[in-house]
């Protein structure tokens, strides 16, 4: 019996310390930071909407690691050194599909550019209060030519934090009413009540495709009300 008692003593110890081992394991201290770009170019989306994925291959198991990308094009993800491959989703994003894996060797700190391809991006927006309204004027870009555009919009809000989902007020002007893309584009949008009283605003534009759900942004301005 007492050696029963011993053995089974012995086994509890042993599990204690397997269970403190297993929970003492150092966290990841290699941050991989990283833009998706088109023509060097960080392209603004949707916040924390927009995944990529890394895959860590010669473990048991081979799960994926998400990696969000945030609403200026930039990502990060705290990982251990290794090779892994870095893939882009079908389907998630104001570009093309391309499902080619990326090979990261993560030695320390790394940083890696992933290239998209977005049928439209906006360049040289500049935005202005005019009056009772925020204006902009910028251009858009064509990178892939598969898909025609829908439509741009304008979006203002109180955070830098700003898109379809998240914004006080917004207008838009369609793809009919533009006739030719080289041309810079006009839009205007009515600063609302709520915002009326505050210091500034952040603005941000966004172009639609068609057949596409994820907008393409331009990345977020402040712009003083006073």
């Amino acid at each position: 019996m007492r050696n029963i008692f011993f053995s089974t003593l012995s086994i509890a110890i042993l599990v204690l310390v397997t269970g403190c081992k297993k929970d003492n394991y150092d966290p990841p201290t290699s941050q991989l930071t990283g833009r998706v770009v088109f023509q060097g170019q960080a392209v603004g989306v949707r916040s924390n909407i927009i995944q990529l994925e890394l895959w860590q291959s010669g473990y048991q198991l081979y799960t994926k690691i998400p990696v969000n990308v945030a609403q200026d094009g930039t990502f990060s993800a705290m990982l251990f050194d290794g090779d892994y491959k870095l893939t882009r989703l079908k389907g998630n994003g104001p570009w093309a599909d391309n499902t080619d894996t990326i090979q990261v060797q993560v030695r320390g700190a790394t940083s890696v550019d992933v290239p998209v391809d977005p049928y439209f991006v906006v360049k040289n927006e500049s935005f202005q209060k005019n009056g009772s309204n925020i204006t902009t004027t910028f251009s858009l870009q064509r990178g892939n030519t598969s898909k025609n555009l829908e439509e741009v919009r304008i979006y203002i809000g109180r955070t830098m934090i700003i898109d379809q989902n998240n914004n006080d007020a917004s207008d838009k002007k369609a793809a009919s009413a533009i006739p030719d893309l080289t041309q810079p584009i006009n839009l205007s949008v009515a600063i609302p009540a709520s915002l009326a009283t505050k210091d500034y605003v952040f603005a941000r534009v966004g172009v639609k495709t068609v057949g596409v759900s994820e907008l393409a942004f331009s990345m977020p301005q402040k712009i003083a009300l006073k």
